[in-house]
């Protein structure tokens, strides 16, 4: 019998009609970056002090600017960053009655009185010094006793990412990658204008969820489909790709975000690319893998043969016996089947980690610009930049060097950073932002090394859902990361750094413990595991007899589950 990977290499394991279909499909990590990290410039929290209804209107009679009445009347306070103006209590008293006058507003007896005067709380609102720009931060006022809720804003997201991504990957299965990513797609269209248009902050967290659901089920669904397309020695690049296109989107966020300066706006900038995502219904072809495994080979054989003639190939009289590789003596798998033995206990518990770690540190990275007090589009773009070269490091290493030391390195290299950067004084500032963007480089490289090494480590029995189940730790982490920077930095603004570089200390000592994959090959059953050496031996046999066999006989072939 012929299976699916011997047809897909007389019709181009990587040919024009693949390159034309992941290059359109990569374009869906763009505005999926987007969505990850658009907190910082949607949630962004200026300089905002008390709104006093009394220095308002001296303010307009004076013809002062927010920063000269800021100055004429707002105390100072010791804070975790050393004294500044108080941001959630104002001074308790009748301006009309002061000598404070619009020729002297700094006057040394006004300054003086600040200290005695009793203090009230933000009765009457804020003030932000964010002039003509608004954040969903400014616009409902979570600041000071309801900044936590800018925290919940960012946890909603990855709400909807754990379920979204499960829910989703089922009905990807069930009714096809095809069907289910254009009906993502236009459910991620309407739930993202009705975050546009959310009239309160509650109703913008519901539907923030809702958002998320889409959004991250639609981005698994076009990578699997992608690496179901191409042959088995182009699914690492193709999947490195798909991520790189990530790390672009990241780099045009910031520029879109400064020429939009309402979150509405930018939020609807964000859903636009979905809406447009419907078209690749009527010009990309369902995966003939997943119709093979729904026994509709007809189907199949129509996209494989469509496949074979844009990539100008000529298939052979073999196609007429195409089978499903995977449909023989299918057994029942359970969670379970991940703790069956020692080693798969420890590829489990480490690979989950390291999914949570990358996300933790991945997302409070980037979300730490928003509060360093620095123009946040620049350091913003210069970060960015900085995500470019990790793909490329990734591809030159892993064939030369291996998986498991790239893997780690990136991982200490990101800890060793976040540490170093923590005790960099202020006043060194371009050192520590070089320092930090070593960090994030690191970290970029693990949280796309990690998806791949999860796939080698588990055999083919339970691979899809060993990646299931320890990615589901990533979504967990996208919802503590904001928790973890935004209280601790309240604390010291350091702080988040030393609890990023403690876990990816530990993350990058754990990988060590794996085994090297490099060159091994893919485990089939759970004894593999156990027993490598007895799988290359096995695979070292069926070689040998291949080569002893006619021409037209083929072997199956290994198939990497994503």
């Amino acid at each position: 019998m012929t299976t699916f990977e011997d047809i897909l290499e007389e019709a181009g394991a990587f040919g024009r009609s693949q390159m034309r279909i992941v290059s359109i499909f990569c374009l869906v990590s763009i505005p999926f970056s987007f969505v990850y990290v658009g907190i910082v410039f949607q949630g962004f929290t200026p300089e905002h002090w008390c709104r006093d209804p009394g220095v308002s209107g001296i303010r307009e009679r004076c013809g002062w600017s927010l920063q000269d009445a800021r100055r004429a009347t707002v105390p100072l306070m010791n804070s975790s960053a050393g004294v500044t103006y108080s941001q959630c209590q104002r001074l308790d008293m009748d301006w009309n009655t002061t000598g404070l006058t619009c020729d002297n507003p700094e006057s040394e007896l006004i300054l003086a009185q600040h200290s005695i005067l009793p203090m009230t709380g933000c009765t009457d609102g804020w003030e932000y010094d964010y002039e003509g720009r608004q954040s969903f931060v400014t616009e409902f006022d979570l600041v000071c006793a309801d900044a936590w809720y800018v925290d919940m804003f960012q946890a909603a997201l990855g709400v909807g990412f754990l379920v979204g991504s499960i829910a989703i990957g089922y009905l990807a299965d069930k009714y096809g990658r095809m069907k289910s990513f254009v009906m993502t797609n236009f459910f991620i269209g309407v739930a993202g204008i009705l975050v546009a248009t959310s009239p309160n902050y509650i109703a913008l967290l519901v539907f923030r969820v809702l958002f998320g659901f889409g959004v991250k089920g639609g981005w698994m669904v076009g990578y699997v489909l992608i690496t179901e397309l191409v042959g088995v020695e182009y699914r690492r690049m193709v999947g490195v790709t798909y991520q790189m296109f990530f790390s672009l989107g990241i780099l045009i966020l910031p520029l879109l975000a400064y020429f939009i300066p309402n979150w509405r706006w930018l939020q609807v900038v964000f859903t636009i690319p979905y809406i447009c995502f419907l078209t690749y219904y009527w010009f990309i072809p369902e995966s003939p893998r997943w119709l093979l495994s729904q026994n509709k080979r007809i189907e199949a054989l129509e996209i494989t043969k469509a496949i074979a003639k844009e990539n100008k190939k000529t298939l052979s009289k073999n196609i007429e016996t195409l089978t499903d590789e995977n449909t023989e003596s299918i057994s029942t798998v359970s969670f379970m089947d991940l703790f069956k033995t020692s080693k798969l206990r420890k590829f489990t518990f480490i690979l989950s980690y390291n999914w949570f770690t990358s996300a933790v540190v991945y997302q409070g990275l980037i979300m730490r610009l928003g509060i360093l007090g620095g123009n946040v589009y620049v350091d913003f773009l210069i970060s960015g930049i900085v995500e470019l070269p990790a793909a490329f490091l990734i591809l030159l290493t892993i064939e030369r060097i291996g998986r498991r030391l790239p893997f780690a390195a990136a991982n200490i290299v990101a800890g060793a950073a976040c540490l170093i950067t923590a005790f960099i004084p202020d006043s060194m500032f371009w050192l520590k932002s070089a320092v930090a963007c070593v960090g994030r480089l690191g970290i970029t490289m693990a949280f796309e090394m990690v998806v791949f090494v999860n796939t080698e480590l588990y055999p083919t029995v339970i691979r899809n859902l060993g990646v299931s189940v320890c990615s589901t730790l990533c979504d967990i982490g996208g919802i503590i990361a904001p928790f973890l920077l935004y209280r601790l930095a309240v604390i010291w603004q350091e702080l988040p750094l030393i609890i990023f570089g403690a876990l990816a200390f530990v993350a990058g000592g754990l990988v060590l413990l794996l085994p090297e994959t490099k060159g091994v090959p893919l485990p089939e059953t759970i004894d593999d595991v156990d027993c490598p050496n007895r799988n290359k031996v096995n695979q070292l046999k069926s070689q040998q007899l291949e080569n002893l066999l006619p021409c037209d006989v083929t072997s199956n072939k290994e198939v990497t589950a994503v």
